[in-house]
């Protein structure tokens, strides 16, 4: 019995130290934050809620299940990608990420500490799959604008909108 437990908790171990492995690296940079500054704590935090926030977007659209946006996502943000998961079903052609990270810039943060709004300059890879067949495969550096939240245990994406390209 011993032994049956230990295993488990190896294997837990094991599962947890992979999905760690798989998290995107996000960088945040709060140097130009108001009105006001940024809790030690919450400059952690945001990172780390914001990658599983990725990490569990992903997931969800490459397996069509937007239960899985409950963890880190709210509002318009799980809105929008809940109907983007529907379209996918209806449609049988899904996006798969492969992220290659995120610098965050943290632009406003509420007096009352209840919100906070960053831009993401992210570094993806966007497949279009029908199926296991890639049909369209792209290399991007995009910006999206970010509005998070606190949650009970963590911060919550609310918005997640992409931001037009600007010509020189």
């Amino acid at each position: 019995m011993l032994t049956v437990v230990i295993v488990m908790l190896v294997l837990v171990g094991a599962s947890a130290v992979t999905a760690e492995d798989t998290l995107p690296k996000v960088s945040l940079n709060a140097d130009n934050l108001g009105p006001r500054s940024i809790e030690d704590r919450t400059a952690q935090v945001i990172p780390r809620d914001y990658a599983y926030a990725w990490q569990t977007m992903a997931q969800a659209l490459d397996q069509n299940r937007a239960e899985l946006l409950d963890g880190y996502f709210a509002g318009l943000a799980k809105d929008n990608l809940s109907h983007l998961i529907a379209d996918q079903k209806q449609t049988h052609v899904r996006l798969r990420y492969v992220d290659h990270g995120h610098k965050l810039e943290a632009l406003f943060y509420s007096p009352a500490g209840d919100a906070m709004q960053l831009r993401d300059h992210a570094r993806l890879d966007i497949d279009v799959m029908d199926g296991d067949k890639v049909i369209h495969s792209e290399q991007v550096n995009l910006q999206y604008i970010v509005l998070m939240t606190p949650g009970a245990d963590r911060w919550l994406v609310r918005d997640l909108e992409i931001m037009p390209e600007t010509k020189p």
